[in-house]
């Protein structure tokens, strides 16, 4: 599998994790499709994806939004793109927008056939197992306003990600105490760090901190 999960921040701070995304695409000029989290607003982020990148020799977009009518000539070009995109937002809206149009399973085939593909902030914690992250803590979390309870996501890997983390002990208490009653490894993200996974495995962009078992463990970059 060829994943990148960003937590998020500026262009500039993402720019060795934007290398390495191109980079398993194994293509000079790879096609993307960018998913939003929501319909709102899509264009505008659209339009300032593919600034950004363009300066990366992309020229293939193509934009889809999941919470509209999908057009079948639309989904077929989108799953021949090298990349997919899933994009920040309210966690709980896209996940259900996405359960809702039956890509789900979509996604997870294009990824086992080989395709690369990226999440940002709701987008990288719907790679994980579950969205259960997108509500904890409760003083940094994303409102259900959906009512979702079906927190199941992609499962593609096996451990929860934390986009947007600061340092601090307010955190640090609460990831100690989540991960004290859960088995899997959370990996907690600044802005501008970011995991990715191919056949070599995971490796580590940026400052991340992992909390397994009640333990902190900071891990070293690249």
């Amino acid at each position: 599998m060829r994943l990148v999960l960003y937590s998020g921040g500026t262009p500039k701070e993402n720019r060795d994790l934007d290398r390495e995304l191109l980079r398993l695409t194994k293509h000079k000029h790879p096609s993307i499709t960018f998913i939003p989290a929501s319909s709102y607003n899509a264009d505008i982020e659209f339009r300032d994806f593919v600034l950004h990148y363009r300066r990366f020799h992309v020229s293939k977009f193509l934009l889809l939004p999941v919470d509209r009518p999908l057009d079948r000539t639309m989904l077929e070009l989108a799953f021949k793109s090298d990349i997919i995109h899933l994009g920040g937002g309210n966690t709980f809206y896209f996940l259900n927008a996405l359960r809702k149009s039956g890509l789900l399973p979509r996604i997870q085939r294009f990824v086992m056939q080989g395709g690369v593909l990226a999440g940002e902030s709701a987008g990288g914690i719907i790679i994980t197992p579950s969205i259960y992250m997108a509500g904890h803590p409760p003083f940094d979390a994303d409102e259900n306003y959906v009512h979702l309870k079906n927190l199941k996501s992609l499962g593609l890997v096996p451990f929860e990600f934390f986009p947007h983390y600061k340092k601090s002990l307010r955190y640090e208490k609460a990831f100690i105490s989540y991960t004290r009653k859960h088995k899997r490894p959370l990996f907690a993200c600044p802005d501008g760090s970011g995991i990715l996974m191919d056949d070599n495995g995971l490796k580590m962009l940026g400052s991340i901190t992992c909390f397994c078992q009640g333990k902190k463990i900071t891990l070293t970059s690249w």
